[in-house]
C-alpha cells in the first residue's frame, strides 16, 4: 500500500485543481486519465469563470419551454427519441427540481459554492502566475424582444437577492460595450463580474504545469476500470490489468464517473449533456466580451486562439455519434446576430458535460470507504467551480473542516 500517495482519477480541470491543491499541501499525487491532461471536455468549454451563474438549470418557467425546444432537433435542448426511455428517470428528477423548495435550496447551495470558487480561483491564478490569461470584460445577455427580457427578470431578481451585480441596458448603452450587433436586439443585461480565460485548454495546462513544479505530481495514462476499497486506503485498477494502491482516491472523471461510483455502491443519477461548438479563426469578429443568447442556449466567447460559438444541450449519453449539425446551426444564428461575421474555416468540437438533475455537483465521501472521495457532476460549471472544488476536496481528504456546509453536495442525497 502506497500510504504516501493519493490518486486522482480524471485529468480534466476539476481533477487538475484537486491534484494541485493536494500537492500544494505537501501530498504526493498520481493523476490518472485515459487521454492526457486537459485533453477532453475541459479543453473545449466556453472559457467562462461564471461566478454569477447560480441559477439551477431547471429555472422557473423552463419546463414550459421544453415541448417547444424538443420539437426542434437543432434547438437549445435536444433528446434523441431513441434515448428518451433511458433518460426518463433523470428527467423526472429534473422536473422535480423545478419546485419552489428545490429551486431555492439549489440556488442557496450554488451561491455558497460560487463564493468559494471565486475566492480560490483568484488566489490560485495569482499563485500560478496565470493572471495574464484572465479577461475581466464582463458578459452581455441579449434579448430580441421586450417579452423575452421580461421573462428573464425573475432569474435576475433571484440573483439580486444573493448580491450579484448586473445592469439592465438599452441598446444605445450596449453599443458602447459591443458594437456591431444585429438590430434585432432590444435589451441586454451586463454582468461586470463575469470573467473568461484566454483559452481553457492552454489555461488548464498552465495550472497543471504550476502543480508539477511542486515535484509532488506524476501523471499516468490509462483507463481506470475499478476503484477497490481496502481495509486501509484503496486500489486503482486499470483496464490493462495493472493495479496500484493508495492511501486515498478522488474520483473526478466527469461524465465517466457514474459507472465507477456505482461499483462503489453509490447510484448517482449522472447524465451526459453533449455540448457542441465551433471555433473560428482569430479576426472572425471583434467580440469584446462574452455574448450570451438565453433564448437560443448558446454563447460566443473571444479567445486568444479564435472565436468560440457553442453551447446548447443534447441529452444523448456517451455512445452516440456526434451530430455536428448542432454546431453548424449555432454558427448560422451567430451570422445573423453578428452581421459581417467571418464564419469560414471553423473547427467543430463536441464534449460531455457531467450533469445532475438538481444542477449541483457531487462533493463528498463514497459509501464504500472513507478513503474514496467524489468530485464530479458540475454540468456547465466545471471550469468555474474547479478551484473551489479542489480546495473543498483537499479539506475532506486531510480531515479539515470545509468553509461551507457540504450536505447539499452529498453523494448520498439521491
Amino acid at each position: 500500500m502506497s500510504y504516501n500517495e493519493i490518486a486522482v482519477v480524471g485529468a480534466g480541470i476539476v481533477g487538475i485543481c484537486t491534484a494541485t491543491y493536494l500537492a500544494e499541501s505537501g501530498q504526493r499525487v498520481v493523476l490518472f486519465d485515459r487521454s492526457g491532461v486537459c485533453e477532453e471536455t475541459s479543453s473545449g468549454n466556453a472559457a467562462a469563470l461564471a461566478f454569477s451563474d447560480v441559477l439551477p438549470l431547471v429555472q422557473k418557467g423552463m419546463m414550459r419551454n421544453l415541448p417547444k425546444w424538443l420539437r426542434d432537433p437543432l434547438g437549445p435542448l435536444s433528446i434523441p427519441p431513441a434515448y428518451l426511455p433511458k433518460i426518463a428517470p433523470w428527467l423526472w428528477r429534473f422536473w422535480r427540481a423545478s419546485s419552489d423548495a428545490h429551486f431555492e435550496a439549489s440556488l442557496s447551495a450554488q451561491t455558497s459554492l460560487m463564493s468559494v470558487a471565486e475566492r480560490e480561483w483568484l488566489a490560485l491564478i495569482d499563485r500560478s502566475g496565470t493572471r495574464a490569461m484572465l479577461n475581466e470584460h464582463g458578459s452581455l445577455d441579449l434579448y430580441e424582444s421586450q417579452a423575452e427580457f421580461e421573462g428573464e427578470l425573475p432569474g435576475w431578481e433571484a440573483k439580486a437577492r444573493y448580491g450579484i451585480d448586473f445592469r439592465h441596458m438599452d441598446m444605445e448603452e450596449v453599443e458602447k460595450i459591443q458594437p456591431g450587433l444585429a438590430k434585432s436586439f432590444v435589451r441586454a443585461t451586463f454582468v461586470p463580474g463575469w470573467m473568461n480565460v484566454s483559452d481553457p485548454k492552454i489555461f488548464s495546462k498552465a495550472i497543471y504545469a504550476y502543480a508539477e513544479r511542486t515535484g509532488l505530481i506524476r501523471f499516468e495514462k490509462g483507463i481506470v476500470s475499478d476503484i477497490i476499497p481496502g481495509v486501509e486506503g484503496a486500489s486503482v485498477r486499470l483496464q490493462d490489468g495493472a493495479s496500484e494502491d493508495f492511501k486515498s482516491v478522488v474520483l473526478c472523471a466527469g461524465a465517466w464517473s457514474r459507472k465507477l461510483a456505482a461499483r462503489l455502491g453509490d447510484r448517482i443519477p449522472l447524465e451526459t449533456e453533449r455540448g457542441y461548438n465551433t471555433t473560428l479563426p482569430p479576426g472572425a469578429f471583434n467580440v469584446r466580451c462574452q455574448l450570451i443568447f438565453p433564448a437560443h442556449g448558446f454563447v460566443i466567447t473571444p479567445l486568444s486562439t479564435g472565436l468560440r460559438i457553442g453551447g446548447a444541450v443534447e441529452l444523448g449519453g456517451l455512445e452516440r455519434a456526434p451530430n455536428y449539425a448542432r454546431s453548424r446551426a449555432m454558427v448560422e444564428k451567430a451570422k445573423r446576430f453578428l452581421p459581417g461575421l467571418k464564419a469560414e474555416n471553423g473547427r467543430e468540437w463536441m464534449g460531455y458535460r457531467p450533469s445532475l438533475p438538481d444542477s449541483l455537483p457531487v462533493i463528498g465521501k463514497s459509501t464504500a470507504s472513507a478513503s474514496v472521495f467524489y468530485a464530479f457532476g458540475h454540468g456547465h460549471l466545471g471550469l468555474t467551480q474547479a478551484a473551489g472544488t479542489g480546495a473543498l476536496v483537499r479539506d475532506l481528504v486531510l480531515g479539515r473542516r470545509p468553509p461551507i456546509p457540504l450536505d447539499p453536495f452529498s453523494p448520498q442525497r439521491f
